[in-house]
């Protein structure tokens, strides 16, 4: 199955993975699912560890670095990415966390995630 974590199970995974939930942890770490990042969620972080967030204080291009060492694929925003939020019921309104939907929308990748705001949209997205 391919999966695209959200930016939490993201930072989680690499830094925090007790916090991860049982199947969220099940999932990525089973070797048959190919696990996939957005370019969005270094983005977020990015911003957010600007702002002084303290949930996002990661460097981003270590993070980046051991995601791909770690087997992940990244995942480029595209023109079509950005054309799918049009189409995005007014859920939720997290710019990063909306590209993402569209993105596993778009991709046909499941969107894996622990907030319940994404969870309630319809179409590829799991809460873990």
């Amino acid at each position: 199955m391919n999966l695209l974590l959200d930016t939490h199970l993201l930072l989680w995974a690499a830094s925090a993975p007790q916090r991860l939930s049982a199947d969220a942890l099940a999932l990525i770490e089973d070797s048959a699912n190919k696990l996939y990042f957005s370019a969005a969620s270094l983005w977020e972080v990015v911003i957010k560890n600007s702002l002084g967030r303290a949930d996002f204080r990661v460097d981003p291009h270590l993070l980046r670095r051991g995601l791909v060492e770690n087997g992940y694929l990244e995942l480029p925003i595209t023109a079509q990415h950005a054309l799918a939020l049009s189409h995005l019921p007014p859920v939720h309104y997290d710019p990063f966390d909306r590209i993402l939907v569209a993105q596993a929308e778009s991709e046909g990748i499941v969107l894996l995630t622990a907030d319940e705001s994404v969870a309630q949209y319809p179409g590829p997205v799991r809460k873990v």
